[in-house]
């Protein structure tokens, strides 16, 4: 295990080309128009200029702090502020200037919140459907520290993907994600989101990511993919964990391109119906186009 100030060399396939043309700048400049938090900008994601110069971005609800301490995460920790009210409909304002066809919102933790939040990402999902009708919504989620209550609030307001990340490896969350669980409160929301969906036959697919490069094995991380299938996970996603901050946890490792091009073949293999597995692979890259049509070559 790498101490913080110990850091691996950047391999060439993780060079990013900066693309900062009119698009760029018109979502830059919208976002902050009506005071929206992005994970792109929050998280410090290596996507941000091909995504924002497509005019897609992934937009974080419920404030821009956090209050869990994940060890890999970016995102300023501490006493959150109330949530905004107006936040639902700004968000629905974006995705309608925006044109979007396939929304992606994540949000912080808000364990300061009896049900983690879950009222305000069901009020920003009616939000954004009433006022853009035509658009697929995709929500990256907490666990809600496994209040089932607080996960059939947003499951009522019917988005099209439900996404929860895993992160790592079982072994890991005790230092990766120590105010998680990963079979209780992780595995235990995809498995009950999928039920729910099922049982009500509705066409929603259930995600997940998982970080490459922490300390874990090449076999816990099929272990995990396995754990993913069993419980009916639709989609996954695996890409490079890079140290976001100095005191952030370091990098352990970094796969190969062939490497994740071998994760997305087994994926394949086991019934997920896409993969993205990639060095620069986030939780929303490439997620407008994961649709039912697209997906029947794997299935």
């Amino acid at each position: 295990m790498r101490s913080l100030n110990d850091k691996l060399p950047k391999p060439e396939w993780l060079k990013i080309r900066l693309n900062m043309g009119e698009d760029f700048l018109q979502v830059r400049r919208m976002i902050s128009d009506l005071t929206l938090h992005t994970v792109c900008e929050e998280a410090r994601c290596p996507n941000i200029y091909e995504c924002w110069s497509n005019r897609t971005a992934t937009f974080m609800i419920a404030g821009d702090v956090c209050t869990r301490r994940c060890g890999f995460c970016a995102v300023s920790k501490g006493e959150p502020k109330p949530l905004d009210r107006d936040e639902p409909a700004n968000v629905a304002e974006a995705v309608k200037k925006l044109n979007l066809r396939h929304a992606v919102i994540t949000g912080v933790n808000r364990d300061d919140h009896s049900d983690g939040g879950a009222a305000h990402w069901a009020e920003t999902i009616r939000a954004v459907r009433d006022l853009n009708p035509e658009c697929k919504i995709e929500v990256l989620i907490p666990d809600f520290e496994g209040n089932d209550a607080a996960l059939d609030v947003v499951l009522d307001a019917r988005p099209d993907v439900l996404n929860h990340n895993t992160e790592t490896v079982p072994r890991l969350y005790g230092r990766v994600r120590p105010h998680a669980r990963y079979q209780e409160w992780t595995m235990r929301l995809l498995q009950r989101a999928a039920q729910r969906r099922d049982a009500e036959n509705r066409g929603m697919f259930t995600k997940s990511g998982v970080m490459a490069g922490l300390g874990e094995t090449t076999e816990e991380i099929i272990e995990t993919m396995r754990d993913l299938r069993a419980v009916d996970c639709d989609i996954l996603t695996i890409g490079q964990y890079l140290q976001p901050a100095e005191r952030r946890l370091p990098v352990e490792k970094f796969y190969t391109p062939e490497e994740f091009a071998e994760f997305k073949r087994l994926g394949l293999e086991m019934g997920f119906r896409y993969v993205e597995s990639g060095p620069l692979v986030r939780s929303s890259y490439h997620a407008h186009e994961h649709k039912p049509e697209n997906a029947q070559r794997y299935v």
